[in-house]
């Protein structure tokens, strides 16, 4: 029968062929039987594992034998669809094995497997597809839901902040203007303040030198009247004289020998104190506004997987310029052992000059997860880069201060925020991974080996960028590069 239909082909005049019919290009599947130039195929058959154009596929639409084979779309990989092992054509599905078998397979290897016939595994897998396809469609409707909402956070985000500042603007203009005015007022109080008492000080002033010069000019009539040698004249003068030593002086005006304005200058110095405590509180948002909440209900869904955690995988280095000197670095910055030498290093602001610590170059923002792999006393932890670096207080001490996060590794586990310690009470991991998710205020340790499993976790609220740290007691911290 194939060889009357390949005889049949032959016969037939490809100039026949109606204007539609066009030769294959790039990328079309070609028809086996055009001799010559090929055209494009249109269908290709199952059965006999070749590609027709339109005037060869004919005999298929028109013969009886051939009607009764499987058309399907033109296709360059009919060899794909042909068992290799007995060279025939799949016709049945093997579920055990989620393959396609050939006949002769199902009597062989899959003998005692769950089969069907292709049609029907499509059937099903069909209806399978249908049901992922739809989860599909309903998880993006609710992508797209979550995708409006954060884009009207966003936007109310945007105006809110926009009035903040304007608010904040006019607030503090306002108190400038009044600091202003209120400077002017005290000026002006001083200045009076002191014309009063520099006219006081001035009346009293001419006073006093003028009762100087009347006595001044007493004593001279005194001094003329002794040296006189006529004792009746003597004492015709003695009488008109107003010799009293002891004669009241003239009402003087009170003037305070120490005017200081030190009442003024004492209020002004409280003020001023207030002013800068003021100045030095974080500004600190107590109540979380809704479109922030809704943010960090968006954010918040943590991973529950090693494998979606690597998804957020950050790829950190340990700064040099923070290093303690007796930290040594290794491994292009990627691992740091403690050492009894001092290594050489210059007086670098950044640089831990007691605690035995190092930061990481690069900060920690949005997600992030990295992994790394210890031994000794080790303090895994994050830190504002605003913590102090100079002295062995707490306001440098990983943990010890409001500046830091820190899970401790010595004899047991636990966990330090501004000198608060909580003892954990599992054993001590290897491996740690630490997750955080700055704007959901997510911070987060996992003991990592076969599985993942959590260690502890916080929720606070993260005002400032966050930097990866460690501090390293008589052991090493190396950061890990997981596969």
């Amino acid at each position: 029968m194939l060889a009357e239909v390949v005889e049949e082909l032959k016969k037939t005049d490809p100039r026949a062929a109606s204007p539609a019919r066009r030769y294959a290009g790039p990328g079309d599947v070609e028809c086996d039987f055009c001799t010559g130039r090929k055209h494009k195929a249109v269908k290709s058959c199952l059965v006999c594992l070749t590609s027709f154009c339109k005037i060869h596929l004919e005999p298929h639409l028109e013969l009886p034998a051939l009607k009764k084979h499987i058309l399907i779309e033109a296709s360059s990989k009919l060899q794909e669809k042909i068992c290799t092992q007995h060279d025939k054509v799949f016709e049945i599905y093997c579920h055990t094995d989620q393959r396609c078998i050939c006949s002769l397979c199902m009597l062989e290897d899959h003998k005692q497997h769950d089969v069907a016939s292709l049609s029907t595994a499509r059937a099903e897998k069909q209806s399978k597809l249908k049901e992922e396809k739809l989860k599909f469609l309903q998880r993006i409707q609710e992508k797209k839901k979550k995708v409006h909402e954060l884009k009207e956070v966003v936007n109310i985000t945007k105006t809110r902040a926009q009035t903040a500042l304007e608010e904040n603007e006019i607030m503090f203009t306002e108190m400038i203007s009044f600091m202003e005015h209120k400077r002017s007022e005290i000026n002006k109080l001083i200045k009076a303040r002191e014309k009063v008492q520099l006219i006081q000080a001035e009346q009293l002033l001419d006073q006093l030198e003028q009762e100087i010069t009347d006595i001044q000019r007493t004593v001279t009539e005194i001094q003329q009247l002794s040296h006189t040698n006529d004792h009746i004249e003597f004492l015709q003068k003695f009488q008109s004289l107003s010799i009293s030593s002891e004669s009241e002086d003239s009402p003087s005006i009170p003037v305070h020998q120490q005017l200081s304005f030190a009442g003024v200058r004492n209020s002004l110095s409280d003020l001023k104190k207030q002013l800068e405590e003021f100045c030095e509180e974080p500004v600190v948002f107590y109540k979380i506004p809704p479109h922030v909440a809704a943010v960090q209900k968006i954010s918040a869904s943590e991973p529950t997987s090693r494998k979606g955690f690597l998804k957020y995988l950050r790829y950190f280095t340990l700064d040099p310029k923070t290093v303690h000197h007796k930290l040594h670095l290794s491994e292009k910055n990627r691992s740091v052992t403690s050492s009894l030498l001092n290594w050489p290093d210059s007086d670098n602001p950044e640089r831990f000059d007691s605690c035995l610590q190092v930061l990481c170059k690069e900060s920690v923002c949005g997600r992030c997860y990295w992994e790394l792999e210890y031994c000794g006393d080790v303090y895994v932890s994050v830190s504002y880069k605003e913590i102090s670096r100079k002295g062995p207080g707490k306001e440098c001490e990983f943990g010890r201060n409001s500046q830091s996060w820190s899970l401790w590794s010595t004899s047991s586990l636990s966990f330090f925020h501004d000198d608060i310690k909580t003892e954990l009470g599992v054993p001590s991991p290897s491996r740690i991974g630490v997750y955080v998710d700055h704007s959901a205020g997510s911070l987060s340790f996992y003991a990592v080996s076969d599985t993942i499993r959590l260690i502890h976790r916080v929720h606070t609220t993260f005002t400032q960028p966050l930097y990866a740290g460690f501090g390293v007691y008589g052991g090493t911290v190396r950061l890990c590069d997981p596969k």
